[in-house]
């Protein structure tokens, strides 16, 4: 019994000294943002910065003809909003894409329905309606221009644009 008790207390213990010897600065000042849940990363929050993540993942991509935002897009959509909610002066436009398959009226549509549904889920986290545009290209600015389905699937997206 006293050893088990002994080997909690070790274990606390050393929980706290590694809690101690954490590296994450107490100020957070300047280039330093904050992730999709809020807690700090450390990482320049900059949209005009290369650099940074709001610059490097702007884009949401879809199923074919689909416009719901899949999961592994929606912390993305998150650190967008969360820079947006804490910039009201920054305005994005959200560009809706499809890929080459179906009539262009179709696609257009598509494009706008998967722009909506970023501007709609930013809207969801806070973001202010009059800092979002939504608009398609359809299939008229495709990323990839080949006719396979690694292709397609690079231009069915959503793009998140930041207006200068």
């Amino acid at each position: 019994m006293s050893s088990r008790i002994a080997r909690s207390l070790t274990l606390a213990a050393v929980t706290a000294a590694l809690a101690a010897c954490s590296s994450v600065p107490l100020d957070q000042t300047g280039t330093a943002g904050t992730g999709a849940d809020g807690a700090s990363t450390g990482q320049i929050m900059d949209p005009f910065n290369p650099q940074s993540p709001l610059a490097q993942q702007r884009s949401v991509y879809f199923e074919f003809d689909s416009y719901t935002i899949p999961e592994q897009y929606r912390s993305l959509v998150e650190m967008h909003s969360n820079y947006l909610r804490g910039n009201t002066q920054q305005r994005v436009r959200i560009e809706g894409h499809a890929d080459a398959r179906g009539g262009s009226e179709y696609n257009l549509a598509l494009g706008q329905r998967r722009s909506e549904a970023v501007s709609r889920m930013m809207g969801l986290l806070g973001v202010n309606a009059g800092q979002i545009e939504a608009i398609s290209f359809g299939k008229e600015r495709p990323r990839a221009l080949g006719n396979t389905e690694a292709d397609y699937a690079e231009n069915r997206r959503a793009d998140i644009v930041y207006q200068q």
